[in-house]
């Protein structure tokens, strides 16, 4: 017999978790599949998101789906924007290989070495965007009503590296492709006079707001995507430029948890009284999705192929690594950490992790 809507039972509350969303091009779509198997098990409450590049449009995709359908919502709204761009260009026509040897063609790879030698304004005069197209569709004025969550999406000022976090009041589209802007690939975008590209350069992604707001949860789930550290040293001239781009944009986001971490540890061991932010420093708990394991075995240039089936096998593994957390180190959310942070700063990338934290060694 069903119960009458007036007596029916009440859902426990859920506990609060941030989620932290790295930025690496197509290679986001590892992060859909985790928030998609995040969504479907249902079993948090999203307090807050912080972001930078793919990991930004994640992030405002998923709220914005929160606020329009739930978690069902959230899923089809991420669904919908990955399987658009993934059919926006023919990559079959780009591609080589398959799994975990899949590579740009010789075609492919002229037209990059075009787009470093001309500016995104000579080739793309008229700055037309994709994701404009794929994302004018948020209704950004509704993500600051009161009880969304809360939002930090990362760009850098172009003129000073300066790190620009856009939250619910000050987001717009501008904002977001701001996040995902690569100059080399996009026309630089300007806010209220000011230029700013990828996030990635000054935050990748930004994990102090998540702690400075006292609307955000203790919990915060970081999903990382790049290698933190690398088995072997570049000796080509190529390999070694593409080291340099990586370490570009991971040491902001390894300065900035490794002094997280000095500044917890103070706070954990101070007898003093402690501030609002003080306090939230010192009970702040720690989560991880790794997705390096997977994605440290794929071409870097990976990153730029935005194919659909690549991007279907991206998602699923990010939801067999979502799968596995949920599975076990998720049970500590809300009474502990479930990594120590010294232990993200150091993970070898090219190795499995614990089981539960990282991805499946390889795509399937």
């Amino acid at each position: 017999m069903a119960w009458p809507p007036l007596f029916a039972p009440r859902r426990p509350p859920r506990p609060a978790l941030n989620l932290a969303l790295q930025g690496g091009g197509a290679h986001g779509a590892f992060t859909w599949g985790v928030l998609d198997a995040l969504l479907e098990a249902d079993r948090f409450e999203i307090a807050a998101l912080s972001g930078t590049s793919a990991g930004a449009m994640n992030a405002v995709l998923l709220a914005h789906g929160l606020m329009a359908g739930g978690p069902a919502g959230a899923r089809a709204a991420l669904e919908a924007f990955w399987s658009g761009i993934g059919s926006h260009l023919p990559f079959e026509w780009l591609t080589v290989g398959q799994d975990d040897a899949l590579a740009l063609n010789p075609l492919a790879r002229l037209l990059m070495r075009w787009a470093q030698t001309l500016s995104p304004h000579e080739l793309n005069p008229l700055g037309h965007d994709p994701l404009r197209d794929r994302l004018r569709h948020i209704d950004f004025e509704a993500l600051r009503h009161p009880g969304r969550p809360r939002l930090a999406i990362a760009a850098t000022h172009a003129n000073s590296g300066r790190l620009q976090v856009f939250d619910n009041e000050s987001l717009t589209l501008d904002a977001l492709l701001a996040s995902a802007c690569l100059p080399a690939l996009h026309h630089t975008v300007t806010i209220a006079g000011e230029p700013y590209w990828d996030g990635g350069y000054s935050a990748n992604p930004a994990v102090f707001p998540l702690l400075r707001d006292s609307r955000c949860a203790e919990d915060t789930l970081l999903v990382l995507l790049a290698p933190r550290c690398h088995a072997h040293t570049p000796r080509k001239a190529a390999e070694i430029r593409e080291r340099a781009v990586d370490i570009a944009f991971q040491a902001p986001f390894l300065r900035e948890l490794g002094l997280l971490h000095e500044l917890q540890s103070a706070m954990r061991s101070g007898w003093w009284p402690r501030s609002g932010l003080e306090r939230r420093l010192a009970q702040a708990r720690w989560h991880l999705v790794d997705g390096a394991p997977v994605l440290a075995a794929l071409h870097r240039e990976t990153r730029l192929i935005a194919h659909l089936p690549f991007l279907h096998r991206l998602r699923d593994a990010g939801r067999a690594a979502a799968g596995a957390w949920l599975a076990g180190p998720a049970a500590a959310v809300g009474r502990r950490s479930g990594v120590a942070l010294p232990d993200v700063l150091g993970a070898p990338a090219d190795q499995p992790s614990s089981p539960g934290v990282g991805g499946p060694a390889g795509l399937s």
